[in-house]
């Protein structure tokens, strides 16, 4: 028996596709469904590291959670990172294949497919159901030939597909017309029914324009979901809008807004925590003053930190910890924190060196082999469970490494790429070694405890972690706080709401279930 599917579209970005996706999933998974999600193509710096050693978009791991299911490199085949304005680093089924710039990835297209139409095969005999979601929109025609993204995908399985438009943003019913409006005739045919997303107000006063829709375009309105406030789920890629301004909090935390931040679902903890007002610092802003700043992972780290350099922010930086404050930098804003960034063979950009922050005493050279690596362990010396993933180029060595802040247990390499603590290096130093698993140490404190670095993205997620953290830079007894509980919340809250708001009966019958 093959699995029955649904792609959901939307009419532009950020529709609400994921979060539709989600809510099916789980709404699925509660009936006793075994559901998969899928996305064929994703172009996003916030990715996840699959229980099968690869890296997808962060959308699907939190779709996942959704499904009950761990994430596998099958529920998104091809992930787009942008490393310029034109090129990206093109990821198939869990591994970089290449950097490509536009025109040489629509070239590439048809092998993509091809893993694309794989991943699904193997999705598609081992579950009952697949949500699949599609990325930006149909409507994108210039993007039409060698689609694998949207119709393109769903043509070549022959799946039904909803169409998914915001109300918040205006404009919904031209969004939905104008969008069916530049579809082929099969692609619109294959549209069974429209979701309005985000709506707040009396439904009453929308009906007509509901009935009007349904006369003019014959298909059905599936749903009307709500505006959610207060929902607490990772990006796909794009930074939050808002973020809570607290007043009364404890610790202010300012994390710089890389051109090429990856993984900013980092701070999603921070942002959440009742005694921490955590915000993104962009382009156009002064440095605030704060107690604590965070320095994101990057796709480009020595882009990023030239661009710092640029806005004077790294002298911002030092002069931050000069006065007593604390600086903590993940995976590529671990990097900056050393003395130097090598990168001789060009992997994220032209080759060539840049200097560091120097607040920490590490190098760091890039490599070709990429570290994936889903880990679990405790903040050095202490107690305190940690939690995390790995993703990121680069052998980092020096004497700051002796100190380090976590200790934690994943898959390593083995024999002369394993950490050498005499040496004080950690990373890959040659490429295809074998890995093992086993212990290892993480990241560098600096000898004040002012400065911390670590390769680990989610170090602040687990509350044991959250807690031992926040306490280092100076919140005791701070508001105890699962990021990963909210999460599960926000999902259920999101499948209540197929419950309340859409149309149940043809989900029932769509999906083989028995009402």
């Amino acid at each position: 028996m093959t699995a029955r599917v649904l792609m959901v579209q939307g009419c532009t970005s950020d529709a609400g596709k994921s979060t539709v996706v989600a809510a099916l999933c789980r709404w699925l998974a509660r009936r006793g469904v075994r559901v998969a999600p899928f996305k064929p193509q994703n172009m996003a710096l916030n990715a996840a590291v699959t229980i099968d050693g690869g890296e997808i978009g962060r959308a699907q791991a939190v779709q996942a959670q959704a499904a009950g299911v761990p994430p596998h490199t099958d529920f998104n085949p091809v992930l787009l990172k942008p490393n310029s304005d034109t090129g990206a680093q093109v990821i198939v089924h869990g591994h970089p294949v290449g950097n490509m710039d536009a025109v040489g990835y629509h070239a590439y297209k048809r092998v993509a497919m091809e893993a694309v139409l794989a991943s699904h095969a193997r999705l598609s005999a081992a579950y009952d159901a697949i949500v699949v979601e599609g990325a930006g929109s149909p409507a994108e025609v210039n993007l039409r030939d060698r689609d694998i993204a949207n119709m393109g995908y769903a043509e070549a399985v022959d799946c039904p597909v909803i169409l998914v438009a915001d109300i918040d943003r205006g404009g919904v019913f031209a969004h939905l017309v104008g969008t069916l409006a530049v579809l082929s005739p099969s692609e619109r045919e294959r549209i069974v029914g429209f979701v309005i997303n985000r709506f707040r107000g009396d439904i009453a006063l929308l009906q007509p324009g509901l009935d009007w829709l349904e006369r003019e375009t014959g298909k059905p309105v599936l749903g009307v979901l709500p505006y959610l406030h207060g929902l607490i789920l990772e990006a796909e890629d794009a930074l939050p809008r808002t973020y809570a301004k607290r007043d009364d909090a404890r610790l202010r935390v300012a994390v710089p807004a890389f051109p090429r931040i990856s993984n900013h679902n980092d701070f999603d903890a921070l942002r959440a925590h009742p005694d921490v007002e955590c915000f993104f610092v962009g382009p156009g802003d002064a440095f605030p003053p704060c107690d604590l700043i965070v320095l994101p992972g990057s796709k480009s780290t020595r882009a990023d930190l030239a661009w710092l350099r640029e806005r004077g922010w790294d002298k911002a930086i030092q002069r931050h910890v000069r006065y007593g404050g604390h600086v903590i930098g993940i995976c590529g804003g671990f990097q900056m924190l050393g003395r130097a960034v090598h990168d001789p063979d060009g992997i994220e950009g032209p080759a060539g060196s840049t200097d560091g922050l120097g607040l920490l005493d590490i190098e760091t050279v890039m490599t070709p082999e990429k570290q994936l690596r889903r880990v679990t362990g405790t903040l050095h010396g202490e107690a305190a469970t940690v939690t995390g993933y790995e993703i990121h180029c680069g052998l980092s060595t020096g004497p700051a490494l002796k100190n380090p802040l976590t200790t934690v247990v994943g898959a390593h390499p083995v024999g002369d790429a394993v950490r050498d603590d005499a040496k004080g290096s950690v990373g890959l130093s040659r490429k295809d070694v074998a890995h093992r698993v086993g212990s290892y140490s993480d990241g560098a404190v600096s000898g004040d405890g002012l400065v911390m670095g670590t390769y680990l993205h989610g170090i602040f997620d687990h509350p044991e972690a959250l807690a031992a953290l926040l306490q280092r830079v100076g919140v005791t007894d701070a508001v105890p706080l699962d990021i990963d509980a909210l999460r599960d919340a926000s999902i259920d809250r999101l499948a209540d709401t197929i419950d309340a708001h859409m149309d149940t009966a043809r989900l029932h019958a769509w999906f083989g279930i028995n009402a």
